[in-house]
């Protein structure tokens, strides 16, 4: 995780702080802190001195970001087999991987010697401790790894009793006996008592389940181990929970409740293929069972994440693609929108409804506001399949602003976070027409290069700037840094759906970016239509000629100070938005009651959203004497009201949490696109593009989520294995 060019240390601090981690001053090539009140500290990177080495503050204030510290060559040789898996590990030249990253609610600090000599094995870091993290350099001169990748969410429980057995197996690994799990009751029958020993040996290794202690979240844990970790029967592992596991928990289960439980992880999807917990070999009879006999080595790199079922989190209901008359905003908007669709090769009306509601957000920023204080910009998503007609409404807008003296308002890509910045420091309102930007996330996502994260962090900082000012990062040469005031940044970006879900993070989901986009889809590809080479018409250049000289506040045409002029609300309007405001605060507490981190995030974002549009509505159909009224207010309501619940759906249907699940999604989406929902062994793995181990595992956690069955038929020559998706799996997910 290490960069080969040197990174600005106060720089590196705002990304860690962008993904909700403080940061302490450390002492230069040290690991102390500077300052003995570093445990209540909360820094802007600002504060941080420039050749100071940087540490992350853990556990609580952090979000319950938690270092796995291994403190000894075994423990970091072992860490593999012990510990839930994690893209974040960090270290530094001469103790390469020998810091784990996880978020881990509630974990608690935790430290393992060895018994004979007292010596540090590994340690679990949590509140009131301090990670040194890139780009500190070690006291001997080595620069530590920067902190980039995206820690797993686990249990705390379970990532405690996980570092326990590795501690335990590095002291077997020197020779140091340790107190061995308990064995199995002889008066419990197995099928198999060797495998059902491991299986028990590993139950006893996980903590018990206690009220109030994310009791649930251990519990169906525990029984995902047995059920779908061993691939153990549902009705033998309810009586292992019973006899080996219950009387541990404080209360106990009732029988019904373990049921509930072992239900749960029979059919709920899960992170990890099935039988992850078995070993590929056959078990040799052995009558002591050590901890490095039963912890089997992860099968993949994938995250783990074990969320407590309860209360249950289904796919939100979908609500369909936008319906067709609310991308009817009357006014100018319209006659944008009704130029572009007679001269399109491939008329798309999602598509010249985007660009022309760009259009009228670009002209109309730092001009008006609502009485809210609400600003036209917006950050618009198109999703549209190749050659449907992306191109043409970002073409027209390009010529209507070139019309009106205002080309240099427009924008392609985003090179970096500083050359958004100085794009609008030059031009205070812009319009970016952004491309594929399925790849910046890509690029966001993967990418071990700041910038990236600096493109992040501008537009979400600029998004919740339009009312205020936007302060500039210090150039050299001049002491005081330049601000950017009252900045009207508007996107519209077009992308292929499926490369754009795909692209989605979960980090992504929560962290706003995805709560600032409205997202609109385009469906099917319409007919064509023969070019058509027509003047724009004389009404809409008129009116982007008058929103261009238009300037309220003081100042003149070159050096405008604006105060934008307020946009009134009627009485009618004011109700409805209000109401809409508490609505969306109920799905937002309702988000919140699930622990929806998704949900809360995106409907935080839904009464600002309705205003904006209802304030771009208004001025549309009159530019000169707006007013909001009930029409403007129901307008965008609806219009912001299905957009959110679908993009939740999609959301929840398409984003993989993790790498083997983006697979799964893959596979089905495969079977979805193929007749009768079904494909032969042979092709599926083929259009999979996979090995045929990590197929089976695949095709095994489809079949035991009950969303894909296997079926063979026979034919002259040898028989075909067909895989055909469930109606369950089709229902569950769009079409």
């Amino acid at each position: 995780m290490s960069s080969s060019s040197p990174i600005d240390v106060r720089s590196q601090v705002a990304i860690y702080r962008q993904r909700g981690w403080y940061c302490v001053p450390l002492r230069p090539r040290s690991k102390s802190p500077s300052r003995r009140d570093w445990t209540k500290l909360r820094l802007n990177p600002e504060a941080i001195p420039d050749n100071a080495n940087i540490g992350i503050i853990l556990g609580e204030p952090s979000g319950w970001l938690i270092d796995v510290d291994l403190d000894c060559p075994e423990a970091i040789e072992l860490a593999d087999s012990y510990l839930p898996p994690t893209l974040a590990i960090t270290g530094r030249p001469s103790a390469l991987r020998s810091h784990r990253w996880y978020i881990a609610t509630n974990a608690t600090t935790e430290k393992h010697q060895d018994p004979s000599d007292g010596s540090m094995i590994v340690e679990l870091r949590s509140t009131g401790t301090q990670t040194v993290v890139g780009p500190s350099i070690h006291p001997d001169g080595e620069p530590y790894d920067v902190l980039d990748a995206e820690p797993s969410t686990v249990p705390a429980p379970m990532l405690a009793a996980c570092v326990k057995a590795l501690a335990d197996a590095v002291i077997v690994k020197r020779g140091v006996p340790v107190s061995k799990p308990k064995p199995i009751a002889p008066s419990q029958p197995a099928v198999d008592g060797d495998f059902e020993t491991r299986a028990v040996a590993y139950l006893n290794a996980m903590p018990p389940a206690i009220a109030g202690s994310a009791g649930h979240s251990q519990t169906f844990a525990a029984a995902t181990a047995l059920v779908h970790g061993f691939g153990i029967e549902p009705d033998r592992a309810l009586a292992i929970l019973q006899t080996e596991y219950n009387p541990r928990c404080v209360p106990p289960w009732s029988d019904r409740e373990l049921q509930h439980k072992i239900n749960q992880a029979a059919t709920k999807s899960h992170d990890r293929a099935f039988g992850w917990l078995s070993d590929d070999g056959p078990l040799e009879p052995a009558n002591d069972v050590d901890l490095s006999a039963f912890m089997a080595k992860p099968k993949s790199t994938t995250k783990v994440v074990i969320v407590d079922p309860e209360p249950s989190k289904p796919i939100p209901e979908d609500p369909g693609v936008l319906p067709e008359r609310l991308l009817r905003c009357p006014g100018f908007i319209s006659e944008v929108m009704d130029h572009c669709l007679a001269t399109a090769p491939y008329p798309n009306p999602v598509m010249a409804f985007c660009g022309a509601l760009s259009l009228q957000a670009v002209l109309a920023g730092r001009r008006v506001s609502d009485p809210g204080d609400n600003r036209t910009n917006l950050y618009l998503l198109g999703l549209a399949h190749s050659a449907a007609g992306k191109d043409w409404p970002r073409k027209l807008n390009m010529r209507i602003l070139q019309e009106v003296g205002m080309a240099d308002c427009v924008g392609e890509r985003f090179a970096s976070g500083e050359g958004i910045q100085d794009s609008l420091h030059m031009t205070e309102s812009m319009l970016f027409q952004t491309d594929e930007i399925d790849g910046l996330l890509q690029s966001i996502n993967k990418s071990r290069d700041a910038r990236f994260e600096q493109i992040m962090s501008t537009l979400l900082t600029m998004y919740s700037s339009a009312n205020s000012v936007y302060p500039m990062r210090r150039k050299a040469g001049k002491e005081v840094a330049g601000v950017i005031n009252q900045p009207n940044l508007v996107i519209f970006g077009t992308a292929i759906p499926n490369h754009y879900y795909a692209a989605l993070s979960e980090r992504m989901l929560t962290n706003g970016l995805f709560a600032r986009m409205i997202i609109f889809e385009c469906g099917k590809r319409g007919k064509g239509q023969e070019p058509k080479i027509r003047p724009v018409p004389t009404s809409v250049v008129e009116t982007a000629a008058w929103w261009e000289n238009y300037r309220p506040g003081r100042g003149n045409l070159v050096d405008w100070n604006p105060t934008p002029a307020i946009v009134p609300h009627d009485r009618a309007a004011a109700g409805l938005l209000v109401d809409a405001r508490r609505n969306a605060e109920a799905e937002y507490d309702q988000a919140e009651e699930a622990n929806d981190s998704v949900g809360t995030t995106v409907w935080g974002r839904v009464s600002e959203q309705t205003r904006k549009l209802a304030l771009l509505h208004a001025i549309s159909r009159r530019c000169r004497d707006p007013v909001i009224d009930a029409e403007s207010a129901r307008w965008a309501i609806e219009v912001v009201e299905h957009q959110t619940r679908r993009m939740l759906f999609m959301a929840a249907s398409h984003v993989a949490e993790n790498p083997f699940h983006a697979e799964c999604l893959k596979l089905l989406e495969k079977l979805r696109g193929a007749p009768d929902r079904m494909l032969p062994h042979s092709v599926l793995l083929k259009r999979m593009k996979t090995d045929s181990k990590t197929f089976v595992q695949l095709i095994d956690t489809l079949m035991q989520q009950g969303d894909v069955e296997m079926d063979s038929s026979g034919t002259a020559g040898r028989p075909v294995r067909l895989y055909k998706m469930t109606d369950q799996a089709a229902a569950d997910r769009p079409g």
